[in-house]
């Protein structure tokens, strides 16, 4: 998420590392195009490493985004200053200003600019600055044995050519030994390298110690300013951090107020406030459990199942408690039993308890489950009291009986009550027989799969789930099948199950013929062998599919595991 990268950014310019801040702010920019603030922290991480045309267009970008906002201009103008026109910076340092006139950062900026213009203004830009502009300066270089040297060091170049194109630059290098020898054979001054005591005597030095100390003064200011800049971008960071914390605790606040509404029956009242938090916090589901558990009350069942729907796939993105992810299929189980006419409308109600029940098992979704079934029942006893339904119902028990499906529905529900009770080697063999009397059955390859995952047979539910996606590829609970054991092969793999569990799943897998045909091939034991001796070969043996296949049952299986 743009957030996690924003976050991850922030730190490393905190850290001082500005390279890792520019490439995080990218990625949450790729997340989040028109965030304002994240091209306003690249810039300043851009402006930090010197790369002020970089941090100059994403400044831009800012004002652009967000004209209203002081912080924009105070990039704008940190960006044209660092390139060498101060004209600019002052143009933008004003405009921040117009926005927020109290703004000493905006004021600071403002002076330094009006400062360097001035100067440029009075007495023209430095006369050592001037000397870099010539087109002789290279080949002056390469000619003189003591810089020729200087030429092989990419540092150097650098530092000549950040002088090159902006000459007030140069205060920042005067520090350096080798821009001093630069200047010597660039002005012509005494070939040779002068003694402390020669410079102190030549009165013409003089000018020159104090263009010197001039120049280091503005390295220092300009270091100043980096440190400045550095706080700021401290001080945003913990401002966005502030404001989060506000409206999730704002968000806490209008549920508290919803709860208490909800209490006194004043429903509509209740729904404002639930809403009201949404907005504020999207980042928890249980805004919208509250509100689906008001709609409920209100006897407005289909905007209940709605909330509901939303929790849970929010719940999921957001890697929520499962037990918040069960509520919400709970009440919405429930909403769908409200809405029930006949004992075929309860068939939903009942799988979605289910699915409940297999994010957090609740006494209270159990009861409703079974309180659902036996509706169920009931109303289909009720139903064929009825001539008129009793012969329509006939006549379907005819249909299906002809076609094996009344007969693969009975073996479903027969799975489903010998996994419920517990026995599974019974569901599985009643699961498989739907299967094998219509492969196109859904409901079978789900008993199927289920069976297998209580037995922790993970690799061999996600094919079951696998094989059922090929005759229903858009079935929900397939593909939910399928993540759930993937989570459990992978928790497998990094090693968050007990030692005793892994023994237990081993032992399992090991009695598996498919396990056992595999384990005992010699060209699959060479290629095991090589996992652990040999990896470059083993990546070869990894490009033959049949190979690879193998591979992965193992790892699926918990026999090997990939770390």
């Amino acid at each position: 998420m743009a957030d996690e990268a924003k976050a991850k950014g922030n730190a490393a310019f905190s850290s001082g590392r500005f390279e890792d801040a520019i490439r995080h702010f990218t990625e949450a920019i790729t997340l989040a195009p028109t965030n304002h603030v994240l091209y306003s922290n690249r810039s300043a991480a851009y402006a930090s490493l010197h790369r002020y045309s970089e941090a100059l267009s994403d400044a831009q970008k800012t004002v652009d985004l967000k004209p209203d906002w002081a912080k924009g201009y105070s990039r704008l103008g940190a960006a044209h200053f660092g390139l060498g026109k101060p004209a600019g910076a002052v143009s933008a340092y004003k405009k921040g200003l117009e926005i927020d006139p109290n703004n000493e950062a905006l004021k600071s900026g403002l002076a330094d600019a009006e400062a360097s213009l001035s100067r440029r203004g009075g007495r023209g830009q430095s006369p050592f600055g001037n000397v870099f502009s010539g087109p002789d300066v290279w080949a002056k270089l390469t000619a003189d044995p003591k810089t020729r040297g200087y030429l092989q060091q990419p540092d150097f170049l650098k530092m000549m050519q950040d002088v090159q194109r902006n000459p007030d630059n140069l205060n920042m290098y005067l520090s350096d030994p080798r821009m001093m020898n630069v200047l010597g054979v660039l002005l012509n001054i005494n070939m040779r390298t002068a003694t402390p005591e020669e410079m102190e005597r030549d009165v013409d030095m003089g000018a020159v110690e104090k263009e010197k100390e001039e120049l280091k003064k503005g390295a220092e200011k300009a270091k100043e300013e980096e440190k400045t800049r550095e706080e700021e971008m401290e001080m945003e960071v913990e401002g966005e951090e502030k404001e989060k914390k506000e409206r999730k605790a704002e968000a806490q606040r209008e549920k508290e107020k919803g709860n208490a509404a909800y209490k006194k029956k004043d429903f509509e009242t209740a729904i404002g406030h639930y809403s009201r938090a949404l907005e504020l916090d999207d980042e928890d589901i249980s805004f919208l459990t509250n509100r689906a558990a008001v709609y409920m009350e209100m006897g407005q069942y289909e905007d209940c199942i709605k909330d509901c729907d939303k929790a849970v796939e929010r719940g999921r993105e957001l890697r929520s408690d499962f037990k918040m992810v069960a509520r919400a299929l709970t009440r919405k189980g429930t909403a769908l039993v409200k809405l029930a006419k006949s004992s075929k409308d309860y068939e939903p109600a009942i799988e979605t308890f289910q699915k409940a029940l297999t994010e957090h098992r609740n006494p209270d979704t159990l009861k409703k489950l079974n309180e659902a079934e036996k509706a169920k029942k009931d109303l289909e006893q009720q139903e064929y009291f009825d001539p008129k339904i009793a012969d329509e119902e006939r006549e379907k028990v005819c249909i299906l009986s002809i076609c094996g499906k009344f007969l693969n529905m009975v073996y479903s529900n027969r799975a489903a009550c010998y996994t419920k009770l517990g026995a599974l080697p019974e569901g599985l063999k009643d699961a498989e027989k739907c299967i094998e009397l219509d492969p196109s059955f859904s409901k079978g390859y789900t008993r199927k799969g289920a069976v297998q995952y209580f037995m922790k047979e993970y690799n061999k539910a996600m094919e079951t789930y696998q094989e059922g996606l090929k005759h229903d590829p858009n079935n929900q609970e397939f593909l939910d099948g399928i993540r759930r054991c993937v989570e459990q092969i992978n928790k497998a793999n990094r090693g968050d199950i007990s030692p005793e569990e892994l023994k237990e799943r081993q032992e399992k897998a090991m009695h598996d013929p498919e396990i056992q045909n595999i384990l005992s091939d010699p060209i699959m034991r060479q290629v095991l062998v090589d996992f652990q001796e040999n990896p470059k070969s083993a990546q070869e043996h990894l490009k033959n599919p049949q190979v690879m296949h193998k591979i992965q049952k193992l790892v699926s299986a918990g026999i090997v595991q990939m770390r």
